[in-house]
């Protein structure tokens, strides 16, 4: 069964044969990481440094002659606004008890020294669809370690609705650009709608470069002045007067009492339909974005890779022959490479 597919790389569902277990499998094939290489392989060295129980783990690799395989561990509950949105019931403190495990997975990435830097809902998943699943943190394709070799960060990536001011000013960043981008979240999640949004992508770029945002009336009225002192702390333009993670934790309204109970769901959710549920909201927050405000401001050479990514933003292709061959490989090779053996008896391997 086919999940989906990006820039380079489709996710499936297969099945462990010795146990029933199912996986979501990455199949990347080789000839498309061709001058990319460097980044699938930070990519698998972040994921194997990695064993938290709110982020999703690589199980196995598996490397054909023509295809690399990331068996990743399933998850099955749907994206963070659309759990919210079919709520009847949603508070202060349920949007604190979202916040606070993305805190503490984040937090326990930046002390191994990864800063994950794409971070926004939807990367955002259940681990299952029932009612109390736990939250799990998805895609480290952007992720990256600290202190590695040439490593001043600096490269413009993210998607720009959550991206951190000195990201777009193409300052040198740190792990505190996580910490901004879980501010926005939690700005979303107490009024359904975003800090920084414009038609115009300048204008959006100039809202964030100068961390212009407002809780606006009505939607901020009935939350706490300690949900807005908690984002504000997040969301400040000077990275180093931002708190760390680890700071957010001890915060009031993560750590205290101080989140509300009242019943905010019928604003939030009608908010997130509108702003969140269109396609032309989603077009408008994609890395394209980003890669043309750093074009029109010139940046030198960072400009290369910048093209590089906008090239491969659009989805491969679902060739029937080409996920044949995915399917014979990953069916027929497997056990000769002393990986876990997946079933190969049906269309559900990868449809």
């Amino acid at each position: 069964m086919l999940f989906s597919s990006g820039a380079f790389s489709e996710v499936v569902l297969a099945q462990e044969k010795a146990t029933g277990e199912m996986y979501a499998v990455k199949c990347i094939p080789k000839k498309a990481l061709r001058g990319k290489e460097s980044g699938i392989e930070n990519e698998i060295a972040v994921l194997r440094k990695i064993k938290h129980e709110n982020i999703v783990a690589l199980e196995d690799i598996y490397e054909s002659p023509t295809h690399l395989y990331l068996i990743m561990q399933l998850v099955s509950g749907g994206e963070l606004f659309d759990r919210i949105v079919e709520r009847g019931f949603y508070t202060e403190q349920d949007a604190s008890a979202l916040i606070k495990p993305v805190l503490d997975a984040v937090n326990y990435l930046h002390s191994l020294g990864i800063v994950h830097r794409d971070l926004k809902p939807e990367n955002l998943l259940y681990y299952n669809p029932h009612e109390e699943s736990k939250i799990m943190i998805s895609d480290f394709g952007l992720s990256k370690m600290e202190g590695a070799a040439n490593d001043i960060m600096s490269t413009a990536c993210g998607t720009p609705g959550y991206v951190a001011p000195e990201v777009l000013a193409q300052k040198p960043y740190s792990k505190a650009v996580d910490c901004w981008s879980i501010g926005v979240i939690a700005y979303i999640l107490l009024c359904g709608y975003p800090p920084f949004y414009d038609e115009n992508d300048s204008k959006l770029f100039e809202q964030i470069l100068r961390a212009e945002y407002e809780f606006d009336s009505p939607y901020w009225d009935d939350i706490s002045d300690s949900a807005k002192d908690f984002i504000s702390n997040l969301m400040q333009k000077d990275p180093e007067k931002r708190l760390t993670c680890e700071e957010a934790l001890r915060h009031p309204w993560i750590a205290g009492d101080t989140a509300l109970c009242k019943n905010i769901h019928e604003s939030v959710s009608r908010q997130m339909k509108k702003n969140f549920a269109k396609a032309k909201w989603r077009q408008a927050f994609n890395a394209t974005a980003v890669i043309r405000h750093m074009r029109r401001l010139q940046l030198g050479s960072s400009m290369d890779s910048s093209q590089h990514r906008k090239q491969n933003l659009t989805s491969m292709p679902g060739k029937k022959e080409e996920k044949e061959e995915i399917k014979t490989e990953i069916c027929s090779n497997n056990t000769n490479q002393g990986m876990k053996t997946f079933t190969n008896d049906s269309e559900d391997i990868l449809a």
